[in-house]
Order: C-alpha cells, then sequence, then structure tokens
C-alpha cells in the first residue's frame, strides 16, 4: 500500500493523503506493507515534485517510454527508480502479496491514467512502481485508494485478491 495512504508524511510537501477508513477496513482482512518509492530511492520528504515525461531512451509506463523527472530541476530519477522497482516488485512476488493499493496520480504509485509530457500534449500512463508490479505479477489485483471508497468496489477488490491467494 501506498504508504502516504496509511498516513506517512512521505509526499513531495512533507504531508499526506491519510485514508483512515480505507486503512481500517484493509486492515481488517489482510497485512499492510507501506511504500513510499521516492522516498526508498532516496528522494528524501520533503522533495521537488517529479512527472513523468516522454523518451524514446526511458523506460514503459503502460504503452509509452517515459523518464521519472524533477518538475523544477529536469533531474532524472529513471535509473534509480527503474532499478529499485523492478527489485522491489519481484521481492513482493516472492513473498506472495496478494494486492496492491495505490496512490492515484503519482509517477511511481498510480495505476491509470497516470500524466505523461510530451512536449504540449499530455498522455496517459502508469507509474513506474506500478509498472513494475504489474510486470513481475501479472494478473495482480492493483487498486488506485481513491477507487475503494465505495463498499462495492472494496469487496470487489477483495475477491480479486482472494480469488489469485486462496486461504
Amino acid at each position: 500500500m501506498s504508504a502516504c495512504l496509511v498516513g506517512q508524511l512521505v509526499r513531495h510537501d512533507g504531508g499526506h493523503c491519510h485514508a483512515p477508513s480505507l486503512v481500517q477496513w484493509l486492515e481488517t482482512h489482510a497485512e499492510l506493507w507501506p511504500i513510499c518509492p521516492e522516498v526508498e530511492i532516496g528522494m528524501g520528504t520533503p522533495r521537488e515534485p517529479v512527472e513523468l515525461q516522454r523518451s524514446p531512451n526511458g523506460v514503459a509506463s503502460g504503452e509509452h517510454c517515459v523518464r521519472i523527472v524533477g518538475v523544477e530541476t529536469g533531474t532524472s530519477w529513471t535509473s534509480r527508480m527503474h532499478e529499485w522497482a523492478t527489485r522491489q516488485a519481484r521481492k513482493l512476488a516472492e513473498a506472495g502479496v496478494g494486492g496492491a493499493v495505490l496512490k492515484a496520480g503519482s509517477s511511481s504509485c498510480g495505476v491509470t491514467g497516470v500524466v505523461i509530457h510530451s512536449g504540449a500534449l499530455q498522455l496517459s500512463g502508469r507509474g513506474l512502481f506500478a509498472e513494475a508490479l504489474a510486470t513481475a505479477m501479472p494478473g495482480l489485483p492493483m487498486v488506485e485508494g481513491a477507487d475503494l471508497h465505495e463498499a462495492v468496489a472494496r469487496e470487489a477488490f477483495l475477491a480479486a485478491v482472494r480469488a489469485r491467494h486462496p486461504k
């Protein structure tokens, strides 16, 4: 689960986007492993915001190749993020993770609809950690926390996790 959703102060502005009712519900059904990819690769908190930019020499984000760069400085975090995300996704696959609840719109964690800048165009892709999870564990139930506000969506996610890892 994205660490910001469980209330950890890991967002670029030093804040969080705690979803207490979602966290409480999830904790009754699963063990939560909070992860913040940006902090894990050494970006610190607070930090410069990052964005995805389309680049022919980038890494996969959905159907596009991208770089993850600092909005103000243009510093590329692409190699560090890609290498860490690939390693972490493999570790989580080996641990038998059953699903992922990630932060919507995040350049690292967004599952769908993450903005990719391409000159004057804005394309749509996936965060680099979410991409690594999808690659390492095809079919892994992944959802954005914002999509789990309704009971029906929560139960559907839980059913997908249980179908993948019945116990």
